[in-house]
């Protein structure tokens, strides 16, 4: 058995505040090219049953310390019960983008069975009427808990099911040795032992924040980074309903790599931050709601060492990045937020990137739980505005990838809101039709945002008008063509 880490359990708590903490991802699939032209139902499941022993998602669960005096613990199982945990179900009529949308939000907005196997799977056909898709496509959405998934596990985890061709390969399966599972007795006796070094571990901790904040003094006097205090609160600052919105945006790899070398020493992570804002600017605007002073986006960032990287779990830290959402020319805007991620950076490395997973790892797993549900009943939680914003870059596989023998075409991926934070971005690259995409989903609540099909052309819209701000020059049409 293996004790789920703070940030790990943190996930837990938040559940437990009424807010689900899953990451979703549906991929869309032509069957074409699947031996016979068709993938049946049957030979999903089998896949799944194949490779739920390549990943520990699909073979344990959890198991609580009794009274919340710790944190759980993740139990093997002998024998997963695939089957229990993949539905199958078609589009409504006319069965377009829309209705798909409409159905994964649905899906999306479900919690987790918190008593089995923290996944599940949605076969989805029925997609009839979907612009763009060959004949006879299908949908297949999987959800896992982010207790046991974070953006680098997943991008990690999802090449897992699939492979890269038609054909099915018979992945070998790694030996492993039984896990041995403990007793309440010696669960409660860990428990206790943990406890006790809390206060050891709290003291480390404020040790190591001490030149922490010596640091950040130190980089806000040399102007190395600015704080960004006096965060704006927009409609998505609030009490989070159940409900959620999604949808996704796909864009030309090859096009926004020339946008970001228009720009001096930007990133692709920089040029998506600029399309949301954009979009945030567009949106807002429209409903006579944009701030005067700039939107705030988090932005977690992998914090796994070089002996981390095969880690399951989470360890992510965040950085808090001006969208410079007052700048109305995009360019300027670009050049803005490329300033603003080095300072992020930097503020970032003076704290330690590491705090956010240390200070999980200090706290009492009961205590927390209870001071979630108490910060959500009372409305504490929405007091403080953190950021408006998620946006989470994720990099996918660079080849083409086939599922069960049918070819990847299309895809969106969704998050997790967090209190007071009812809008989501993932970012995620991959390649369809052996073309580079970088696919912008978002998740919103449905009662901030009830016109998700609007800020889909706020995102369009945002990310054209930067694209024709930059991509004018010789240049820029040269890195396009690939030249």
């Amino acid at each position: 058995m293996q004790q789920l880490s703070g940030q790990d359990a943190m996930f837990i708590h938040t559940e437990a505040a009424g807010i689900p903490q899953h990451i979703s991802s549906l991929g869309i699939y032509d069957q074409s090219t699947a031996d016979g032209g068709l993938v049946r139902l049957k030979q999903i499941i089998e896949l799944i049953e194949a490779r739920a022993p390549l990943s520990p998602i699909f073979t344990r669960q959890l198991q609580r310390v009794p009274w919340g005096l710790d944190q759980p613990w993740w139990e093997a199982i002998d024998q997963p019960e695939v089957e229990r945990h993949i539905h199958h179900m078609a589009l409504p009529k006319p069965g377009d983008w829309r209705q798909l949308c409409i159905l994964a939000a649905r899906i999306h907005s479900r919690p987790l069975n918190l008593n089995k196997p923290l996944w599940e799977m949605y076969v989805i056909e029925g997609l009839d009427n979907v612009p763009g898709l060959p004949e006879n496509c299908f949908a297949v959405m999987i959800k896992v808990h982010h207790a046991a998934m974070d953006g680098a596990t997943g991008a990690r985890f999802l090449p897992l099911l699939h492979d890269l061709s038609p054909t099915v390969a018979a992945l070998p399966v790694p030996t492993a040795d039984k896990e041995e599972s403990l007793s309440k007795t010696e669960i409660l006796k860990a428990a206790a032992v943990n406890n006790l070094r809390k206060p050891a571990k709290t003291a480390k901790l404020v040790g190591d924040l001490l030149p922490a904040w010596q640091r950040i003094r130190r980089g806000k006097k040399e102007n190395d980074f600015r704080a960004l205090e006096d965060k704006q609160r927009t409609r998505f600052q609030g009490k989070l309903s159940p409900h959620r919105v999604v949808d996704s945006v796909n864009f030309d790899f090859a096009e926004v790599r020339a946008i970001k070398q228009q720009c001096s020493g930007a990133t692709i992570n920089d040029v998506m931050l600029c399309i949301v804002s954009g979009a945030l600017r567009h949106y807002l605007s429209a409903k006579g709601e944009l701030p005067e002073k700039t939107l705030v986006s988090g932005c977690p960032i992998d914090v796994r060492s070089p002996e981390e990287q095969s880690s399951g779990g989470n360890m992510v830290g965040f950085m808090t990045l001006s969208l410079c959402s007052t700048i109305a020319d995009p360019a300027e805007r670009l050049a803005a937020i490329q300033q603003a991620s080095l300072e992020s950076k930097a503020y970032a490395n003076a704290l330690g990137p590491r705090v956010a997973v240390d200070v999980t790892d200090v706290l009492h797993g009961g205590v927390l739980q209870l001071a979630l549900r108490a910060a959500a009943s009372t409305g504490l939680s929405e007091a403080a505005v953190i950021f408006n914003t998620v946006v989470t870059n994720v990099p996918g596989p660079r080849e083409q990838l086939y599922f069960c023998g049918a070819k990847l075409v299309n895809g969106m991926n969704f998050g997790p809101l967090l209190p007071n934070v009812g809008l989501f971005h993932i970012v995620y690259s991959s390649v369809q039709n052996k073309r580079g995409i970088i696919a912008l989903s978002f998740t919103a609540c449905r009662d901030m945002m009830p016109d998700p099909a609007f800020y889909t052309e706020c995102l369009q819209r945002s990310y054209n008008d930067l694209r024709d701000a930059l991509i004018k020059t010789p240049q820029a049409e040269s890195a396009l063509s690939g030249d």
